[in-house]
């Protein structure tokens, strides 16, 4: 057992549990229950917004499997990552304001309050709701996973050991915490993220003699580590653009993300989001892909890619200081964990439990069921991730490109097309999730593109197409829902 290493993560870990019990203290005071555990009552100020999205993003995949991934592929791996630069500018400037004023006037606490209101439609809210559990329990499987190893690969312990120790933290806080018990460790998460990634990027640096040194090494070994094509070369340019729509632009289809646009505080506080999210998002992505490749000429060899980051951090860093910085890939996992788990619980107590099995549930009803509810998917999620896949990112990708498919055009054309309407967002959500579906089972990479391009290109022409040719279906009620939610 590695003391040093392992006392700062427990500390870590403790420090969360007590942020749970802490913000458990605004829950049970409340008297709008449902705002305050979904949402955070709209509170966000800027610094909080930027971090909670950038540790809501940054998962798994970012510390473990990103880094994985381009310990294996090499630098083409890093130009593909930055993609996701943009992500953080383009959902807060896509959806912000707009998002935000539109939630707010018809109350909305869930992304599917949004697209029920806006579209009026059983169907897309019931579509809504299944395609997000669906593919949202893929993604928490992948960083339940994550964080497991991470654990396992410390401590010494047995994965189902770890596994353990990660899912009762996590549960321990987001249960009696809700949303802002989520925020309030997005938040110093997102620090640790940061401050992690540079340094564990200068230690191996030095650990590999310098950049020319270890550029030097990676060529010895395999001149095309250093090519925009791989280790192996199968990376096109078409591919890595594609990875635009994937992790960059298509992120505003996911409903983890697009809840937070709800919930900031005013416009100052989404303009310094902005900015702070951007240049963070840049620098962790950039720096932890940048140390999973130059890992490779310090460690080679290593069989399990996912473990690159922690083996990196106990070799080129003192023990203690290797324990401080292990808990930013932790940090990043739970953080994300913590928002899947309460978009799917929210989808199942609020959009499908209050709205059609029993509206005039009390708040003491909807208290307990949304406890059990996390509870329960959480313990799901556990049992899903007992036998894991090699390489996360994979399961990881496979969830975004499923909700980007789904929902990316319900919720861009719902706020800036009049036009638009349920039929068109039926079309868009079933055309989208099947096609991509299908694609990914059968030609992941068509055209040498991602699974994901062609799906969110069928979905946008069946929303345009199916909302123009049914326009005078249900008419009256169109108009009423564009006098509701475009009314100054």
């Amino acid at each position: 057992m590695n003391l040093p290493v392992i006392i700062p993560l427990l500390i870590f870990l403790l420090i969360i549990i007590l942020i749970g019990l802490y913000a458990a203290r605004f829950v049970k005071s409340t008297n709008t229950f449902l705002h305050e555990y979904f949402i955070g009552s709209r509170s966000l100020g800027g610094f909080i917004l930027a971090m909670t999205m950038v540790a809501t993003y940054g998962s798994g995949s970012s510390f473990l499997g990103g880094p994985g991934a381009a310990y294996s592929i090499g630098l083409a791996w890093v130009l593909l990552s930055m993609s996701q630069l943009v992500t953080g500018y383009f959902t807060l400037s896509i959806l912000g304001k707009k998002f935000a004023i539109m939630s707010r006037k018809i109350n909305a606490i869930t992304l599917i309050d949004f697209l029920k209101e806006r579209y009026r439609s059983k169907w897309v809210v019931i579509l809504s709701a299944f395609s997000i559990v669906i593919f949202l329990f893929s993604a928490m499987a992948a960083q339940w996973v994550g964080g497991a190893r991470l654990i396992e690969s410390i401590t010494g312990l047995s994965y189902t050991t770890a596994i353990l120790i990660f899912s009762i933290t996590l549960l321990l806080y987001v249960i009696f915490g809700g949303f802002r018990a989520v925020v309030i460790t997005d938040a110093i998460q997102g620090v640790i993220m940061f401050v992690g990634t540079l340094v564990i990027l200068i230690a191996t640096i030095v650990a590999g003699g310098g950049i020319s040194n270890i550029m030097a090494e990676l060529v010895s070994e395999n001149p095309n580590l250093i090519t925009p094509y791989g280790a192996d070369g199968s990376l096109t340019p078409l591919y890595i653009s594609s990875f635009w729509i994937l992790v960059g632009v298509g992120v505003v289809g996911l409903p983890q993300v697009a809840v937070r646009a709800m919930s900031y505080r005013d416009s100052k506080s989404l303009h310094k989001a902005l900015i702070i999210g951007t240049v963070t998002v840049g620098i962790i992505m950039l720096g932890m892909h940048l140390t999973g490749v130059f890992g490779r000429a310090v460690l080679p060899g290593i069989e399990e890619a996912d473990k690159v980051i922690p083996l990196l951090a106990m070799d080129v860093l003192p023990n203690w200081i290797a324990g401080i910085l292990l808990a930013a890939p932790l940090a990043a996992i739970m953080s994300t964990v913590d928002s899947l788990l309460l978009v799917v619980s929210s989808s199942i107590v609020k959009d499908i439990y209050i709205n059609y099995v029993k509206p005039d549930a009390d708040e003491k009803r909807i208290r307990v069921l949304s406890g059990a509810v996390t509870t329960t998917v959480g313990v799901l999620v556990l049992f899903m991730a007992i036998d894991p896949p090699d390489l996360l990112i994979w399961l990881n990708l496979f969830a975004f490109g499923g909700l980007e498919a789904a929902f990316i055009w319900p919720i861009i054309m719902g706020l800036y097309w009049k036009k638009g309407n349920a039929y068109g967002a039926l079309a868009s959500i079933i055309i989208g999730v099947s096609s991509y579906i299908l694609l990914y089972s059968v030609y992941t990479n068509p055209f040498g593109m991602h699974a994901v391009v062609i799906p969110v290109i069928l979905s946008f022409l069946c929303y345009v197409s199916v909302s123009l040719l049914t326009q005078k279906v249900n008419a009256v009620e169109q108009k009423a829902i564009i006098q509701k939610l475009w009314s100054v």
